[in-house]
């Protein structure tokens, strides 16, 4: 009687001792499959600690769109194929004569080496435009070039392929978020253009900010709408020509702002601005400005197709920023264009082809060197924005294992913000200090993967968490994630 009352007791202390192993965090994820804001959605948790124990998991094995949780594939892979202290080249060259009095009777050529940060905004990691072009011009001093009777051409064509990914929404392709772009860039391919209200039912004030490109034509059908209208404006482009427009509603109530578009012609415009920074020092440049073609013609800004660039001798060369810094501006702001340059590149360092399907050959052998499963999921882009991007939270939470393996992890972990940081900054919680993650949203969508620090900064927790179909609110939506991920802290 005694050892049965004995095997009871110890029946029931190992029940409790379960469902205390059964972590805060599952017990959380349970509660919520079945309510809202998550009840009737497509999602999935997955969560592991350094020893390899579950900590929670949900669906995780459901292919789910990551949406910008994406990016910490493609800059993981980034640092660990190129290296943390990769820096991108962009050359200058001439074709022509150079005659001994300095004159160049020839073009000067920009020649793109995939570098994202030409001309950025964010100055804290790159130089502002005219201290690059004060480089430049000091190279062409040093060859001896004192003025130009030529051209100043832009070439971004040894990264071949679209500018975009196919699958991106149409409207997406004409705002910041969503441009694209090949070997040369300038100002992250965007034009920031004013718009503001009128009356109810006229066209919106539209004026253009920065860059300047005289070749675009834009026209204006944004329509002021009522009270509560919201902002609905899009520009509406392409590089099959010059021509935009905007279209959508701005309410009446709405404060004026600065709208940043989408601009296909990078190149173009980069040779422009060196070509006007040049003519504003007093350089002498009779040839204009132009930029090399996807055909590989020489366009100038009539967009007439004048022959094909010459062999260029090439001068010298400047370089990006680290690509360690790169990636964590990637990873903090969720920088589209940062990532889609990365992808790009590796496609066409590895693959001599910077077309999408080679850029994602040549990511997928990385990652199954790295010890990853690529049969289960299907990645689309570099950024995230496409719909086509699907992988499973119990693959991420691999991945993010796999990486800690490589000689670049230092770099990998410290490009993650913590909240209170970039697109994290609204999240706010004791010990947050600990998390280290990427967040991810697309309409109805929202993710976050990442780690949990120990007290010696290193991995503790690895997670995913992958919402999608929701039609709760943002707000709603994180609130319970974070409570998650609270829990995992436990």
């Amino acid at each position: 009687m005694k050892r049965l009352a004995s095997l009871l007791l110890g029946f029931a202390l190992t029940s409790i001792t379960a469902l205390q192993a059964q972590t805060a965090a599952q017990q959380y994820v349970d509660q919520q499959a079945t309510q809202e804001p998550l009840k009737g959605s497509s999602w999935g948790i997955y969560a592991k600690d350094a020893s390899g124990k579950v900590l929670a998991r949900h669906n995780e094995g459901m292919r789910l769109m990551p949406a910008s949780n994406r990016k910490l594939i493609t800059t993981g892979v980034a640092l660990h194929a190129l290296g943390p202290d990769f820096r991108f080249r962009t050359g200058l060259a001439y074709t022509g004569t150079l005659w001994a009095d300095g004159t160049l009777e020839g073009d000067v050529y920009i020649l793109g080496g995939g570098d994202p940060t030409i001309g950025t905004q964010d100055t804290t990691i790159a130089l502002k435009a005219d201290a690059l072009f004060w480089k430049w011009k000091t190279m062409l001093r040093e060859k001896g070039i004192q003025r130009i009777h030529g051209r100043i051409i832009g070439d971004g064509s040894s990264m071949e392929g679209n500018l975009e990914h196919p699958s991106w929404e149409y409207d997406d392709m004409g705002t910041y978020y969503g441009t694209g772009g090949n070997a040369l860039c300038f100002y992250e391919n965007t034009i920031d253009m004013a718009v503001s209200a009128t009356q109810e039912g006229q066209l919106i004030q539209l004026t253009r900010v920065y860059p300047e490109t005289p070749w675009l034509h834009v026209t204006n059908f944004g329509v002021t709408g009522p009270k509560g209208s919201g902002n609905s404006l899009y520009l509406y482009t392409t590089d099959l020509a010059p021509y935009a427009e905007m279209r959508g509603v701005f309410g009446v109530d709405r404060r004026p702002k600065i709208e940043s578009t989408s601009n296909k012609y990078g190149a173009l415009t980069c040779a422009y601005y060196f070509w006007k920074n040049l003519r504003d020092t007093g350089w002498e440049v009779t040839g204009g400005y132009a930029h090399v073609n996807r055909a590989g013609y020489i366009q100038g800004p009539d967009f007439v197709e004048v022959g094909k660039p010459g062999t260029p001798i090439e001068i010298g060369y400047t370089e990006s920023p680290r690509l360690a810094d790169i990636a964590r501006i990637t990873n903090e702001r969720s920088d589209n264009f940062y990532a889609e340059s990365m992808l790009r590149y590796m496609g066409e360092k590895a693959t001599g082809i910077a077309e999408y399907d080679s850029c994602l050959v040549a990511e997928s052998v990385v990652l199954r060197d790295l010890g990853l499963d690529m049969d289960q999921i299907n990645l689309a882009d570099g950024s995230g924005l496409s719909v086509k991007n699907w992988v499973t939270p119990e693959w991420m939470v691999s991945y993010l294992e796999a990486i800690q393996k490589s000689p670049s992890f230092g770099a990998f972990l410290a490009s993650l913000p913590k909240p209170g940081e970039g697109t994290l900054s609204s999240i706010n919680f004791p010990g947050s200090e600990r998390v280290r993650m990427k967040s991810g949203s697309l309409s109805g969508t929202l993710c976050y993967s990442g780690y949990i620090l120990d007290g010696e900064g290193k991995p503790a927790v690895t997670f995913s968490i992958l919402t999608n179909s929701s039609l709760a609110s943002t707000s709603q939506v994180r609130a319970v994630l974070m409570r998650m991920v609270r829990r995992l802290m436990e």
